[in-house]
């Protein structure tokens, strides 16, 4: 629909200029209303909505039905009760020779040094394993090693063969083995 000019023109001298002021006035209005009321009213319809499923929740945890959140403390707390005790290392490293042999991995003198993580505080046991064994036995083997004792990092694999036609390789692993400083 096109409105002519002049009548736009006769409407508005009609009005004056405090008529004008006033349309003017209240088009910018709508326009604020529009463009800066309007999301800030959803944004408040948005956070009464997650107030009320906050509310929700927070009944529920108090009935039981629902479990309270894991706090960070608590969870690095848990996760250093589940790390194996500085004193049970050597059950550790005699797990990690059982699973090189039930693989049928030959395991060399290895390299141990204990030292504690300036981040954590967690005592670190780094071994260095010079290894010997085919590629699925190796495989095997780090995938028990990972799987049965879950304090233990791999760090580097470094296996090497000889020559193209040889089935036997020959390396290092490097690992380290969290361990807890209590008891």
């Amino acid at each position: 629909m096109h409105i002519p000019r002049l009548i736009i023109h006769e409407h508005l001298q009609r009005l004056g200029w405090p008529g004008v002021a006033g349309v003017a006035l209240l088009l910018l209005a709508l326009g604020h209303a529009a463009f800066g009321l309007m999301p800030a009213w959803q944004r408040l319809q948005g956070l009464s909505e997650q107030n009320q499923e906050a509310s929700t929740y927070l009944a529920q945890i108090e009935q039981g039905t629902v479990a309270p959140p894991e706090v960070p403390q608590r969870q690095l707390d848990e996760f250093r009760q589940r790390l194996p005790a500085q004193l049970e290392a050597t059950s550790a490293i005699d797990r990690i020779y059982v699973l090189a042999s039930q693989e049928r991995i030959v395991l060399a003198r290895g390299e141990y040094s204990l030292g504690t993580d300036p981040r954590t505080h967690l005592a670190r046991y780094q071994i260095l394993l010079p290894v010997r064994g085919s590629y699925p036995q190796l495989r095997r083997f780090l995938h028990a090693l990972l799987s049965e004792l879950p304090a233990v990092v791999l760090e580097d694999v470094d296996l090497q063969r000889k020559r193209i036609a040889d089935t036997e390789l020959n390396g290092r692993i490097r690992l380290t083995l969290y361990l807890s400083r209590s008891s």
